[in-house]
């Protein structure tokens, strides 16, 4: 089984027509219901669950524990085919449901059951705190499966206890087809695999292929990210991605996120692959002795970070397991915090709009599951507002979303398409700082712990990479462009000249691709432009006689450009990020 537990503001959703015979409502019984604040249970039944007799008892307890862990008082229990490939019988899905649905009742839980064998129609918003999205797998040893070994005379490994036929798996692990019928003609899917620039494979579900052109991207986006973060006197960091567990129990991601860790063991101890960045960076911190001297303390590291989620939930870049967050962790005392948290937000104000991206900001208070004494959480809000209000910066209050250990600003941007994505995030943090005993000494002496603010940028370079291709349909700024200028011969003639060009770009740091391939122009022109190149030139006699270049841009060409003007002109754009 596998099931999607999502704490939301609310839900709707209206059955719309059977999916099955035997659908639970007769026509005319639709109707759109809304639950608020509710903890909905998106649930996937699946084959192996029929021979597990405990199933319905460990669903149920998942259900409790997940309901416990955010504070829900209503349950909502919706059956949702798409997070399985490998479903039951439904009359036994059905049936589980339902005696899901009475137990929960009988232990006096509030609980709305959506209707089995409909196709349903739904909206819900799901609450930002790190608790409100979690996955798990239940009945996991049934669930995991083997593979099936085929035997065969060629390709048969024997290794001790391990018999297997390595041209099988091959074929098992074969790459996947992205199915577009869904799919709008920008999806950054779509783009990805136009544009050459990375892949999936089930071998590693939710985690990126980066193809060169694609790391390209990834690469100079780091490097803006870095230099901007270098002037706004941000030290980077990297910490390991593997850590006992000890580490995870101070900090409450142990309680609060384990199932969603993936976890290993060396040598008899319990490790972790780290979900989060920030208590690797509190052990930096607490390396050496601090004086009040060496605050603020602005720490920055591109992390990559591991989560387990459902494979039914995963969507290219915006949905993976394994992801690059720009953190950055700043200790501060109390007079200089207003500063820094103001610093952060004209940082982020500048990077979006090198981007082109307009953005709104919420305010998230106090969640209801939450660490940290009372009158600190009053103290963290007040200021976070105080900030808001002062730089007379438009805000929405959205209450309770905070995250466990400390409120927090959101920044939503606003894509092409009109989407809203949160992004960057300042989170204003008293306890943590508590939990792994941080200090510093004041200007007499005294031991005084910092205070604590965690943010980012992007959020994840793999979603902001995403959103980027799909806000400009591809055609990325130059600069961030993996191929900047593709130069073509007009005729087998012209194939010296342009052999020339290409290598003159290449040698003054220029990403230039060449094609003197003897087909028609239209083709060659057509075949870049879906590579969504910046600058396409052509090469042709006229070309080679007058020394100059026919450039094309945004589809229109301009005749008789300069080499050297445009080779200076063009790096001078790539310079200035324009």
């Amino acid at each position: 089984m596998k099931i999607l537990s999502l704490h939301c503001d609310y839900i709707r959703f209206k059955p719309v027509k059977p999916a099955l015979k035997g659908a639970e409502l007769a026509k005319g019984e639709e109707k759109q219901i809304e639950v608020k604040e509710p903890l909905v249970i998106f649930t996937a039944i699946e084959k192996q669950d029929e021979s597990n007799k405990k199933i319905l008892e460990e669903y149920v307890s998942n259900v409790l524990d997940l309901k416990d862990k955010v504070k829900a008082i209503k349950i909502v229990l919706y059956p949702y085919a798409h997070l399985s490939s490998s479903l039951s019988n439904p009359d036994f899905a059905k049936k589980l449901m339902v005696e899901a649905e009475q137990e929960l009742k009988k232990k006096k839980i509030d609980v709305v059951r959506a209707p089995f064998g409909f196709y349903k129609e739904f909206e819900l918003k799901c609450k930002g705190h790190p608790l409100a999205e979690l996955a798990r797998t239940i009945g996991a040893e049934t669930a995991q499966g083997k593979i099936e070994v085929t035997k065969s005379m060629n390709a048969q490994v024997t290794n001790k206890n391990e018999t297997y036929d390595y041209k099988q798996l091959l074929r098992e692990i074969s790459k996947s087809k992205l199915n577009r019928e869904k799919l709008m003609d920008n999806d950054h899917r779509i783009l990805g695999q136009q544009m050459d620039l990375f892949s999936f494979s089930e071998v590693a579900p939710g985690m990126v292929f980066w193809h060169d052109k694609g790391w390209t991207i990834y690469n100079e986006l780091a490097n803006f990210w870095k230099e901007e973060h270098r002037k706004a006197g941000y030290n980077e960091i990297s910490t390991p991605m593997i850590l006992d567990k000890k580490l995870w129990q101070i900090s409450g991601h142990w309680e609060k996120y384990k199932e969603n860790i993936f976890l290993t063991s060396y040598e008899g101890r319990e490790f972790a692959v780290k979900p989060m960045n920030c208590p690797g960076g509190m052990l930096i911190y607490k390396n050496k002795p601090k004086s009040y001297k060496e605050l603020p303390l602005r720490v920055a590291e591109l992390g990559t970070v591991h989560r387990q989620e459902l494979s039914g939930v995963l969507a290219g870049l915006f949905r993976v397991i394994k992801f690059t967050q720009d953190d950055a962790h700043l200790y501060c005392t109390e007079e200089t915090l207003e500063d820094e948290i103001l610093g952060i937000i004209k940082l982020i104000d500048k990077i979006y709009k090198k981007f082109g991206f307009a953005y709104h900001i919420e305010l998230s208070t106090r969640p209801a599951k939450r660490i940290g004494d009372e009158k600190l959480w009053d103290k963290a809000e007040a200021t976070l507002e105080s900030v808001l209000k002062k730089q007379k910066i438009k805000y929405k209050l959205n209450a309770g979303d905070g995250a466990f250990y400390g409120p927090k600003i959101d920044f939503h941007i606003k894509d092409s398409l009109g989407r809203t994505w949160q992004c960057a995030t300042i989170q204003l943090d008293f306890a943590m700082p508590e939990r792994f005993e941080l200090e510093y000494t004041d200007n007499e002496g005294k031991m005084k712990r910092p205070i604590m603010l965690h943010r980012t940028v992007l959020g994840s370079l793999e979603r902001f990479i995403g959103v980027l291709l799909e806000h400009t349909n591809g055609r990325l700024p130059t600069w961030l462009s993996p191929v900047q200028v593709k130069v073509m011969s007009f005729t087998d003639k012209n194939i010296k000249a342009t052999e020339k060009l290409f290598h003159e770009l290449k040698e003054a740091g220029i990403r230039a691709e060449i094609d003197i391939n003897s087909a028609p122009v239209q083709g060659k022109v057509r075949d870049a432009e879906m590579q969504k190149i910046p600058y396409i030139i052509m090469i042709g006699d006229k070309e080679e006689a007058a020394k100059t270049l026919a450039v094309r841009k945004d589809g229109k060409v301009k005749f008789g450009v300069k080499k050297d003007s445009f080779i200076k002109e063009l790096l001078e754009e790539i310079k200035e990020r324009q």
